[in-house]
């Protein structure tokens, strides 16, 4: 009797990782199921998106471009150009022609919808128009954040997203080699053993190779997110860690964030708005005076001026280039001309510059044409991942069955699984509120109804 005691035990063990995996199995399973079509979604626009610096210039080549002229109409005179061609029109920006055959660009809003004006800075003529909504770029990148659904499709984006990295946990154990040394199913895919093993492999060798890329992509694209990404930006941005309490002094500031007067950087997005200070006999200043005042503070090319909204409104210059390193948000007194706030990326908290460097590898514009082509194949890789995925498990269902994985009898999950479980959902809030309404769903819906039960049964 005393040999039997460690045999037994020794049998108990593979019992219990044989039902871990089988419920790893179950979960990943039903999250691929939900969450497949959007992140395939996520990949294809991400992956359009991350070549805008080549294809918007050739897209709309003809409002970009115009010959070189000899001499240049100022600023303020293709504002008032604009003006007078739509003058109804509310003027919100203007972007200087950051290259020698280059367009200026004029953002109004007309009729309600928002369009930028192309403007030859050489005779001030009007090139041509483009609302902001038909832009190519524009569409991808609402498709890409909130479905262009606002904020609802914003949540589904977050939520897919957080559960994709579950998907790459869970994912990566069940591929795990535990009973094979061979590089074939692992490392390497199976194309010639019968089309069970083909999409298998298919599915999780090319996914282990990209999990790393894929983890990075998805950790680096949370931040916009409304939940995770507004919740992160305000640890990143605290008082502690990001404005410098001297970019103020003892300038007047508003409640309202730079996010909402100007298209700015992610860490400059919940940055107070100072106000100017009107005086009697004080004007608003001409684009010129300002684009002087970016040229003196050395503000890269490439940046757009936002107009003052209001008598105690400023001008917001902002530009975010390829290095996150060259970002900069200035706001300027519309009447005076002094820069009320000027932050740059040496201004950033440590962990606000660790996530400025993420985003700009997650756009593609880290590292020039290698980092959109890692950050391309990754998502091509994604998407091919979620279809194999998606083909494997209607090859594999019962008819008129979901064909899901059974639940081991008698399973509990173990203490470390559940910690990491707990993790996920407070590190996730989204996902912690789903698993909450998963777990309520089984328990009112899914084990007392017979009928949904066979159906989601194997």
């Amino acid at each position: 009797m005393a040999m039997a005691q460690p045999l037994r035990h020794e049998a108990e063990e593979p019992q219990k990782e044989r039902q871990l995996y089988q419920a790893v199995w179950r979960w990943h399973f039903y999250a691929g199921i939900l969450f497949a079509p959007f992140l395939i979604l996520l990949a294809i626009t991400g992956g359009i998106y991350l070549f805008k610096p080549q294809i918007e210039p050739w897209l709309y080549k003809d409002y970009y471009y115009v010959p070189v002229g000899q001499n240049a109409v100022s600023p303020t005179q293709q504002v008032e150009a604009v003006k007078r061609a739509y003058p109804t029109a509310a003027i919100t920006h203007y972007r200087p022609a950051d290259e020698p055959t280059r367009t200026a660009e004029v953002g109004i809003v007309y009729n309600n919808v928002s369009k930028t004006v192309f403007v030859n800075p050489f005779d001030g003529r009007i090139v041509g128009e483009l609302a902001d909504s038909d832009r190519l770029m524009q569409v991808m990148k609402k498709l890409h954040g909130e479905l262009m659904a606002g904020t609802a499709g914003d949540r589904i984006i977050e939520l897919s997203a957080c559960w994709g990295m579950i998907l790459l946990v869970t994912g990566v154990y069940l591929w795990w080699p535990r009973n094979t040394r061979s590089v074939y199913g692992t490392l390497l895919p199976r194309l010639t053993q019968g089309k069970r093993l083909f999409w298998r492999d298919l599915h999780a060798v090319p996914a282990f190779w990209l999990s790393l890329f894929t983890a990075v992509l998805i950790l680096t694209g949370l931040p916009w997110s409304g939940v995770w990404g507004d919740y992160v930006n305000k640890a990143a941005t605290s008082a502690q860690s990001g404005y410098p309490d001297q970019l103020w002094g003892s300038v007047p500031e508003s409640v309202i964030p730079t996010k909402a007067v100007a298209e700015v950087s992610w860490a400059a997005e919940n940055m107070p708005v100072p106000e100017s200070e009107q005086k009697s006999g004080y004007k608003t200043l001409p684009l010129e005076q300002v684009i002087q005042i970016a040229t003196e503070r050395k503000v890269p090319a490439g940046y757009t001026i936002n107009l003052p909204e209001g008598e105690r409104g400023v001008y917001t210059v902002s530009v975010f280039p390829q290095s996150p390193v060259d970002n900069a948000t200035l706001h300027i007194d519309q009447y005076s001309g002094n820069v009320l706030a000027d932050l740059r990326f040496a201004d950033y908290g440590t962990m606000a510059k660790a996530i400025e460097i993420g985003i700009a590898l997650h756009e593609g514009r880290l590292f020039g044409w290698p980092n959109q082509l890692l950050a391309a194949l990754t998502c091509l890789g994604l998407a091919g991942i979620s279809v194999t995925g998606l083909i494997m498990w209607w090859k594999r269902k019962p008819p008129g069955k979901l064909g899901a994985p059974a639940l081991p009898k008698n399973f509990k999950l173990m203490k470390g699984v559940a910690l990491i479980v707990v993790a996920f959902g407070l590190f996730f809030p989204l996902v912690g509120l789903s698993l909450l309404a998963v777990l309520l769903l089984d328990w009112l819906v899914i084990r007392r109804i017979s009928a949904v039960k066979r159906f989601l049964s194997a």
